[in-house]
């Protein structure tokens, strides 16, 4: 288990919501104009995702989220509304709460239809308990989900440069339910450098989530710092997926979140990402913008 101590703990989870809130401006959109949104496959996993994702973690802590408080109706309107937009990627986790929340978003649906990537918050501090057992926390999520498997299973939030060592256990476990079928693909979502770094190393890490945009808001390091990094992952054949594309809501204006989509995807650093819409609009923004920039 790491050792930190309170106030270097409270200073690296202050941006763990994978989630992004669109604050400012939305510019509006013709859905009718828009075309589907791309679909890619995650390294070496086989598992196949639309290009964005919808995150359901914003200010996500104690299973609750933006998610959580905005209610089961506005939630499950927004799942629909991006599931009929073509996002198939569902971002969620234990510390947001909102496991229920897509299980009942999604009912109708037929499950291989959609992936779902959901994390297992190892941390003393966060929870009302302490999870140590991954075998028992991913049986819990199945039944909160409501399904036989999960797609990507994460261990949340990795910050140590010896996490590999100090998580062994868990790791040893999800690879157990991955040679099962319980789960398709396990990894990691790193906050910190040198716990990147662990990360392209092990060969343990099917999917990687890690922080990036443009400028380096809500980032482990700079985007030149990180880049290679997720580069280098994706050469070894790891899922990447990114997050903070847009600064956790720091990006106020349009075009900040244009400069950063285009940024991100003009790297080819990740292989999609995950963005924590609150509204059917700000889904349609980006992914109009997404859609203009893959055309340029």
């Amino acid at each position: 288990m790491v050792d930190l101590n309170r106030r270097e703990f409270l200073k690296q989870v202050a941006s763990i919501g994978v989630g992004t809130t669109l604050l400012g401006k939305v510019q509006a959109v013709d859905e009718q104009t828009s075309p589907p949104i791309p679909q890619v496959v995650l390294g070496k996993t086989g598992i196949k995702v639309s290009l964005v994702g919808l995150g359901t973690g914003m200010r996500g802590w104690m299973r609750q989220s933006n998610h959580t408080r905005m209610g089961y109706p506005a939630f499950e309107r927004l799942v629909k509304h991006a599931y009929e937009r073509g996002i198939n990627f569902f971002d969620t986790a234990d510390l947001y709460g909102t496991h229920t929340f897509l299980r009942d978003a999604l009912k109708g649906i037929p499950r291989e239809k959609f992936v779902i990537q959901t994390k297992i918050w190892f941390m003393p501090q966060g929870l009302p308990e302490v999870v140590t057992d991954a075998k028992a926390a991913v049986d819990r999520f199945r039944k909160e989900l409501g399904t036989d498997y999960i797609d990507i299973v994460l261990l949340h939030c990795t910050m140590s440069g010896k996490w590999t060592d100090e998580l062994k256990r868990m790791m040893d476990d999800l690879e157990e339910l991955k040679q099962k079928g319980i789960i398709k693909a396990h990894g990691t979502s790193s906050h910190s450098i040198p716990a990147l770094k662990v990360s392209l190393e092990s060969p343990w890490v099917d999917v990687q989530l890690a922080r990036i945009n443009h400028t380096g808001a809500k980032m482990d390091g700079m985007p030149e710092d990180v880049v290679p990094i997720l580069k280098a992952m994706q050469e070894k054949g790891k899922g990447v997926v990114g997050m903070k594309i847009f600064g956790e809501g720091t990006f106020r204006e349009p075009s900040q979140r244009e400069a950063s989509l285009r940024f991100v995807l003009s790297q080819k650093c990740v292989h999609a990402f995950v963005i924590g819409f609150e509204k059917p609009e700000q889904i349609d923004e980006t992914l109009k913008m997404v859609q203009d920039i893959l055309k340029s």
